[in-house]
């Protein structure tokens, strides 16, 4: 007869692996203990409506998470040869009826579906092409959780391990718990091991694979950027509950008698019927009430990190480039876009999905932007390598020697999700200078100079432009000037140099010329003549995020 005891690696006393099969060989140990304090009577109850044996240990609260790295062979060993000693002590004719009737299921239950975890704790599941697949025990499904990882080439220093559970494990769950409670609350081992709140199917398997996936990628489990995520489905699942009011009512609708729904009650475990009857609760009660399956769950298996952001400064040169993508109609208004200069180069360093470009505000794409430069943030989406501060500056360099000259960048570095705050805020919150061309219909007066530069703080009330009301709410947005001078230009008379600094988000065209009224006062209504602006640069984005 073959030995179904369980075997241990023999080691070499000098192996530095000896403490770790000593910690198992111990583990083992203990698990055999809490195996032999199972009632037979009711493992032989849960074992007959396929539920699984780590879902039995689970539910009998046996701790020992040895469970989850031992073959289903092994752990059914187990089980076999604690009934049988349970049955030889007792010599109840009653035991040894449910020691051969768990004998010579084990073979059965190894190979069908958990009627409680659908698969999950035996580490079966369908993969995304319907191929099922089957592991013995937890260090087995990790390690193909981590080739996976591996082979989407993500550079890691840390995890976070998600689970995604249908909602049926739990209904059943319910039904299996809600029966035991009903035929077993009066029984010893119901109060010290079953009655008192056990793991759940989701944590249960969390911490089955989090250690060896720990292992395998060298890496610890922890709150990170990086997520594996495990999605359980089942279509063929529905509620327990519909399932009773199905059953009741087929069997209704072939007698003729009056049709009535189920529920588990809350309080007794109770089955009870619409009517007010109650079931008596015994074995075709939970066999009726489990939602049987006959294939595991499909699972996918997720790999992503969250954004990581690149920011700096960009100098604009061109009066011929947006900032961002401009198509209308399939045609591309402008030569390029800041966004596309700078992100397309920054993504393939990154080897990201995608990316978003996001900017402390925007100039039109005939406004030049100069001086200390605008900061931006890059997006970057599942990023599988985080640059380095020298792959970074290499990056910056590529960027300024590109042969269109139409943008450069500057204090390129990699930055947390602060970034993006500080971003957000400096939208609107900030302020910036700006260098215009303007012209007036008259000849410039010196008192027009004096004028100009003695506002301080001055309040505009400005109508959404008329040139965006396409695409712009029709608001009324109250700006400030914080300041301004103006800076002749020799030879001409009516031409001259505006120097402002302003609220971020105020239109500066709209200040000069006045839109038809709706930017209120304007450089025309304060020198009470025309004007028109010719030319825009900003010179200056004073932020806290990337300053010089």
């Amino acid at each position: 007869m073959a030995d179904d005891s369980v075997t241990m690696p023999v080691v070499n006393d000098c192996d530095p692996a000896v403490a770790v099969v000593d910690d198992v060989t111990d583990e083992m140990k203990l698990l055999g203990m809490a195996v032999k304090e199972l009632p037979a009577h009711a493992v032989k109850d849960l074992m007959t409506q396929e539920v699984c044996v780590r879902c039995i240990f689970r539910l009998f609260n046996v701790q020992e998470g040895i469970y989850a790295l031992v073959s289903p062979t092994t752990l059914y060993s187990l089980i076999g040869k604690a009934t049988q000693v349970e049955a030889m002590e007792t010599r109840s004719s009653e035991e040894t009826e449910d020691m051969k009737i768990l004998h010579s299921s084990q073979e059965l239950k190894k190979s069908s579906v958990c009627s409680v975890c659908l698969g999950a704790l035996q580490f079966s599941y369908c993969d995304e092409r319907d191929v099922l697949v089957e592991k013995d025990h937890a260090e087995d499904f990790a390690r193909t959780v981590a080739e996976s990882v591996k082979e989407k080439c993500h550079e890691i220093a840390s995890f976070s391990l998600e689970v995604s559970l249908p909602t049926v494990i739990t209904e059943n769950e319910e039904v299996v718990v809600s029966f035991m409670k009903k035929k077993y609350a009066s029984e010893v081992w119901f109060q010290e091991k079953f009655s008192s709140a056990h793991i759940s199917v989701k944590d249960a398997l969390k911490l089955s694979i989090t250690h060896p996936l720990e292992v395998l990628l060298d890496v610890k489990c922890g709150v990170s950027d990086f997520r594996i995520r495990l999605t359980y489905e089942h279509l063929g699942a529905t509620s327990a509950e519909n399932k009773v009011g199905e059953n009741q009512c087929n069997k209704r609708l072939k007698s003729g008698a009056e049709v009535s729904s189920f529920h588990i009650g809350e309080g007794n475990g109770l089955i009870k019927c619409s009517n007010g009857t109650t079931q008596s609760g015994d074995i075709s009660d939970l066999n009726c009430q489990l939602r049987k399956v006959g294939q595991p769950c499909r699972m996918t298996l997720l790999c992503s990190r969250t954004p990581i952001y690149i920011g700096g400064r960009y100098l604009k040169f061109s009066r011929n480039v947006s900032q961002t993508r401009w198509i209308i109609d399939d045609e591309r208004k402008g030569e390029a876009s800041v966004e596309e200069l700078i992100g397309g180069n920054i993504l393939p360093m990154c080897n990201g999905d995608g990316y978003k470009f996001h900017a402390a505000g925007r100039e039109d794409i005939d406004v030049r932007m100069l001086g200390s430069g605008r900061p931006f943030l890059i997006e970057i989406q599942n990023a599988r390598h985080v640059p380095s501060e020298m792959s970074i500056k290499e990056m910056e360099k590529k960027i300024n020697s590109m042969e269109s000259n139409l943008v450069r960048v500057k204090h390129l570095k990699v930055l947390g999700i602060q970034g993006w705050s500080l971003m957000h805020e400096g939208e609107a919150e900030k302020q910036k200078q700006y260098a215009a061309l303007v012209w007036i219909s008259r000849p410039i007066k010196e008192d027009d100079l004096q004028t100009i530069s003695s506002f301080q703080d001055l309040k505009v009330v400005q109508r959404t432009p008329v040139r965006v009301l396409h695409r712009r709410s029709p608001l009324e947005r109250e700006k400030i000037i914080h300041w301004m001078k103006i800076e002749e230009i020799a030879g001409s008379s009516q031409y001259f140099l505006l120097h402002l600094c302003t609220q971020a988000g105020t239109y500066i065209k709209e200040f000069v010329h006045g839109d038809l009224g709706r930017t209120h006062p304007s450089i025309g209504s304060i020198l009470g003549c025309r004007a028109e602006i010719l030319q825009l640069d900003v010179t200056d984005v004073k932020m806290d995020i990337l300053n010089e």
